[in-house]
């Protein structure tokens, strides 16, 4: 606290007395109690303190004292969005109350939650590794986008901005801003307005609630996680331009290196910083946009324009004597290269990423591949005799469900080399594609992804939460699975119905009061064998919803596994074997099953629309899974060919054979490419855009895989059917993949359809 908040400054000094009494009165504090009131260092606009009794802390923002500028410092507006927000399950802190009457403490003030967590006054992360600066980096760019997908009608927000027409009031209004607060003539933002107000994008119409000064010092991050828990500072919130918003994050990678203010300024040559390409590709795909941003330069100069009329009015409030932070007086030499900063920019293109090279990791996903590689020869493979060894013994006890010790003493090791939930870009700071690349190497061991807390039904789980879930869920479910100390199962799949129709799907959900009551049965509902699985997701049809869509009837929802009336029947066999090593298959029969209504995942309805979100990346994973497995069943069947003779000379010698081998390279390199891509299309376009590259990989890599095992079986003989090599256990595996998350039939008929689609847009543009 010392190093974030000051004793209170002179001009800034209340009635603590009169705050306790009002606060009394409200029923916050006791009359009895005492307050200590400490200033927060930082904050340029209205001052904000740190109010702590015996039991409890909050934090106060009140309106400055003295001439104010005009339409400035309106804390009633900040007040009413962060109440929106918090009701909206965004990270922000839990706003209490709203106190118009000046009599208390001088002037206007509201009181919220004190959220414990991580601030960086300093954008460029001192005192982090890279990886984890990495990983900040993209989780505020993720919770930026996340408040750019807000609906806006659900907000109740009616009257909260002006909507379409953004950019125009946006160059207007810090013109006069600037000019009203200007100490003196700056000819450079003068002729950046000018410029400003000629070059308006000719399209303004996209409306969201924007936040108006996101940066990274204006975020609490999670205190030992890469996530963020709290977005402060809402006095410049309202409905507007996204773009405008997301080019104010960005603006730090166009200063110039001579800026010295942290705030404000450049990271350049900083290690760890994401490219401007990487974070617009993380931000346009957790928007579902495309990420090529036109225009990206006005906005850009729009942004550094901003932040010259800020400085400006900061150092007019400290010639004034009623500055918010103590070093109010710096801000008045930057406003002149802000703005020859912004006019320089202007000169050149700014749109987005350019293709660098083909599907390329970045230098952050080549460190952490060859760290995989590394703990997977030193530590992974070595394992797996006794983790053979330790199935073996057990087969026919109920220990076999339990995870050997060995594979979590290596998951210890994982977590504390840093290679830990590697395929959560919000975590690992790895994109899509660089992921694949770990993925492939993984599918090499059939448990090396539990090692690095990347293993499927979890990952996928994972996703949805931190996609959908609501802090509540978030903190009760997704933070153990991030840690590792429990296992979840995905409960889809119905014995009752053709699940190749999701649609089909049976089990219900009703609503009774403030609980759901969920009847039917599942089954394939992998992982949900193994003692530490605590949760399942359930797809249920929900039997209020009256609508005409197929597609939105199905609700998805939290059940924990303990809950009465969960049932595990029994578990399923694949070709006779219960894969016990991932936590079996079982059937899961659901009987009056009833949970809280706040289990429900993004409301009812939304199943499909969670499923899509959920399913993409997930079949990425398993489909380069499915590569480096099949790289596997190659060199095993180069190995039998070079040390076996049949008919006078070596297995490769026969042409056939030989044959053989030609064509599985080709399957796996073309495999591998058509994945890739599909992994690049993620990044840069989304899941709903990757459509058809996620289901042409689906399709592909389970085919590929299945053939190249079937070829190191037949060249092994009797021997490639028995347990004394690994593939019959890998071809289960990967003929499993041609049915589990689709058949292959159920792509096939999506891949047609997109083609269609595809090939009429082009021939209407023909026409």
């Amino acid at each position: 606290m010392d190093d974030l908040t000051t004793p209170v400054r002179r001009q800034h000094k209340f009635s603590v007395d009169r705050l306790l009494s009002y606060l009394s009165v409200k029923s916050l504090v006791s009359n009895n109690d005492t307050l200590t009131v400490r200033q927060y260092s930082s904050g340029q606009s209205n001052p904000t303190f740190l109010i702590q009794t015996p039991s409890n802390s909050y934090v106060l923002r009140k309106k400055p004292p003295g001439e104010l500028l005009p339409g400035a410092h309106k804390v009633d507006r900040e007040y009413r969005v962060q109440k929106a927000l918090f009701s909206a399950g965004f990270p922000v802190p839990q706003p209490l109350l709203h106190c118009t009457d000046a009599d208390v403490i001088g002037t206007e003030f509201y009181l919220m939650e004190h959220v414990k967590g991580r601030i960086f006054r300093d954008i460029r992360y001192p005192g982090v590794s890279a990886a984890e600066r990495t990983a900040l980096y993209v989780a505020a760019a993720e919770v930026l986008a996340k408040l750019h997908s807000l609906d806006l009608a659900s907000l109740n927000l009616d009257g909260y901005g002006k909507g379409s027409g953004y950019c125009k009031r946006q160059v207007s209004t810090w013109t006069k801003q600037y000019k009203a607060a200007a100490h003196r003539d700056i000819p450079a933002m003068n002729e950046l307005s000018d410029w400003l107000m000629k070059n308006l994008p000719a399209s303004d119409n996209e409306v969201a609630l924007v936040h108006g000064d996101f940066r990274l010092d204006n975020l609490i991050f999670h205190p030992t996680e890469a996530r963020v828990v709290a977005v402060l500072d809402w006095e410049l919130s309202t409905t507007g331009q996204p773009l405008a918003d997301f080019a104010y994050f960005l603006m730090p990678h166009y200063l110039p290196t001579s800026f010295n203010v942290s705030t404000i300024g450049s990271f350049k040559g900083i290690e760890g910083i994401p490219t401007v390409d990487d974070l617009i590709s993380i931000y346009c795909r957790c928007r579902g946009i495309p990420p090529a941003l036109p225009q990206l330069n006005f906005y850009l100069a729009l942004s550094v324009f901003k932040m010259g009329g800020i400085a400006q009015g900061i150092y007019a409030r400290h010639l004034l004597g009623n500055a918010s932070a103590p070093n109010a007086a710096e801000f008045g030499q930057c406003v002149e290269p802000l703005a020859k900063a912004a006019l320089q920019l202007v000169q050149r293109s700014v749109t987005g990423p350019t293709d660098k090279g083909l599907f390329l990791q970045t230098a952050k996903g080549q460190a952490v591949l060859q760290q995989v590689k590394d703990f997977m020869r030193q530590y992974v493979l070595p394992a797996e005799e006794e983790v053979a060894e330790y199935y073996s013994k057990h087969a026919q006890s109920p220990q076999r469900w339990h995870t050997p010790q060995i594979i979590e003493d290596l998951k210890v090791k994982a977590r504390e080399a840093g290679l830990w939930n590697l395929f959560l870009p919000a975590v690992s700071g790895l994109s899509q594609l660089d992921y694949a690349y770990i993925a492939e190497e993984t599918g090499r061991c059939l448990f090396a992804p539990e090692v690095f807390n990347c293993q499927a039904p979890d990952t996928g789980n994972m996703e949805v939460l931190h996609m959908f879930g609501s802090e509540e869920q978030k903190k009760k479910w997704l933070e153990p699975l991030l840690r590792g100390e429990i296992r979840s199962c995905f409960c889809m799949t119905e014995p009752d119905v053709a699940s190749s129709d999701a649609t089909n799907m049976e089990c219900t959900l009703h609503r009774d009061e403030d609980s759901y009551v969920i009847n039917g049965k599942k089954w394939w509902s992998s992982g949900a064998g193994n003692p530490q699985c605590k949760v399942a997701i359930v797809m249920c049809r929900s039997v209020s919803q009256d609508v005409s869509s197929r597609h939105g009837q199905h609700s998805m929802i939290l059940v924990p596994t303990d809950t009465p009336g969960v049932k595990l029947v029994r578990p399923l066999t694949v070709f006779g074997q219960d894969d016990a090593i991932h936590g079996g298959h079982f059937e899961v029969h659901f009987e009056n099953v009833r949970v809280p209504a706040s289990n429900i995942i993004l409301g009812e309805g939304r199943g499909f629309e969670i499923a899509q979100g959920r399913l993409g990346p997930g079949r990425l994973h398993h489909c380069m899974r499915a590569v480096g497995l099949a790289e596997l069943a190659l060199e095993l069947l180069c190995q039998r060919a070079a040390s076996r003779h049949t008919f006078g000379k070596k297995l490769y010698q026969h042409e056939v054979v030989a044959h053989w081998i030609a064509e599985c390279r080709l399957m796996i390199e073309q495999t591998r490419l058509l994945t890739l891509h599909a992994a690049h299309a993620l990044d840069t376009l989304g899941s709903r855009a990757a459509r058809k590259q996620i289901a042409m990989i689906k399709v592909a890599a389970a085919r590929m895989a299945c053939k190249v095992v079937d070829c190191a079986i037949q060249i092994h003989g009797g021997a490639g059917v028995s347990g004394d090599v690994p593939l019959a256990q890998m071809y289960s595996y990967v003929r499993t993949l041609r049915i589990a998350d689709g058949p292959d039939e159920v792509h096939l008929s999506s891949i047609a359809r997109l083609e269609l689609r595809d090939q009429l847009k082009k021939a209407q543009a023909k026409l």
